[in-house]
């Protein structure tokens, strides 16, 4: 997968036809893929996202999730959708950072299957326990985890997912032996923390910090470099465990050859709905952040974006055959 492949597939000429009904787009409802189950951090903001371009187009956007394989399943159903414009879906930190090195054979190329259109969300996971385990920040998990060996478990949204592997980083940086429990999503990992099934979850903000606010769990970390601006009362993993960063991202994206015209669409409305001040106040709200917007920084992002997780993948051990 080179770089080459992103920038030649940006560059491809839809169909005549396509291209003359991208002008009139949207003239009906559009289906938008969510990658993993209801419930969890990508389905929240999935939601909110697709609400709001629904709006801003006129158009009802249609979320379908399709929740399985840490999110490939769904992943694969967008590239290989009709390229018409009807079909767009959500492209994660899973399936465009962590997979193209996690998976022996990935049943898609992130760079030359997909029409990128921008980045939406960025957030750092919340390390989250349930009230039973007795320890209050990340130093008391520690010495807890190190008497206990093997005992402790960590939920997370599948194999090669960011909640995966940030409970795995966790794990190598920390020298302690925790369990990974892997669930077919963020929501069904969350029920069963909740119910006391497993100890703990590097969960996604958005799902997992009303969950903390309510008293459900215990919100002790959260894996981004700093603070996050939106729960500075909660401490960043890296005061406790320098070096220790892990964050997720969410974006917008159509199969391969869908029209330039429609992509330029998607994108004004995107930057139309994060510049209003009731959407920013809901991502603080969940935690979320508003990233670089547009195609043009994803061109540098994805490589990026895989390089860096490429070594956290190969020392974890974690691979998918």
């Amino acid at each position: 997968m080179q770089r080459r492949h992103f920038l030649g597939a940006m560059a491809s000429l839809p169909m005549a036809s396509l291209d003359a009904r991208a002008e009139a787009w949207p003239t009906k409802s559009v289906r938008f893929i969510v990658p993993f189950p209801p419930g969890g951090g990508t389905d929240t903001v999935g939601r909110i996202v697709a609400d709001q371009l629904g709006r801003a187009l006129g158009q009802t956007f249609v979320v379908d999730n399709k929740g399985s394989a840490g999110g490939t399943v769904g992943t694969i159903e967008l590239a290989r959708a009709s390229r018409d414009g009807y079909t767009v879906g959500m492209i994660t930190v899973g399936s465009h950072g962590i997979h193209p090195t996690l998976y022996a054979i990935l049943q898609f190329d992130p760079y030359k299957d997909f029409a990128p259109v921008s980045l939406f969300a960025t957030l750092p996971n919340l390390l989250a326990l349930h009230p039973s385990v007795p320890a209050k920040n990340v130093v008391e998990l520690i010495e807890l985890a190190k008497r206990n060996p093997g005992k402790l478990t960590f939920a997370s949204s599948g194999a090669g997912t960011s909640l995966h592997l940030s409970g795995e980083m966790f794990k190598q940086m920390a020298g302690v032996d925790i369990l990974h429990v892997p669930y077919k999503g963020g929501g069904p990992a969350l029920n069963d923390l909740v119910g006391g099934q497993v100890s703990m979850i590097f969960g996604n903000a958005p799902s997992t910090l009303p969950l903390v606010r309510d008293g459900k769990l215990r919100g002790i970390a959260v894996t981004s470099p700093q603070r996050s601006p939106s729960m500075p009362d909660i401490p960043a993993i890296a005061e406790t465990i320098p070096g220790y960063a892990a964050t997720s991202w969410y974006g917008l994206a159509g199969p391969a050859g869908m029209p330039q015209a429609v992509a330029e669409r998607l994108e004004a409305a995107l930057r139309e709905i994060l510049a209003r001040p009731d959407v920013l106040k809901r991502y603080a709200e969940l935690g979320t952040d508003v990233p670089p917007l547009g195609r043009a920084y994803l061109e540098k992002f994805f490589p990026e974006e895989i390089a860096r997780w490429a070594p956290v993948v190969k020392a974890s051990g974690a691979r998918v055959e």
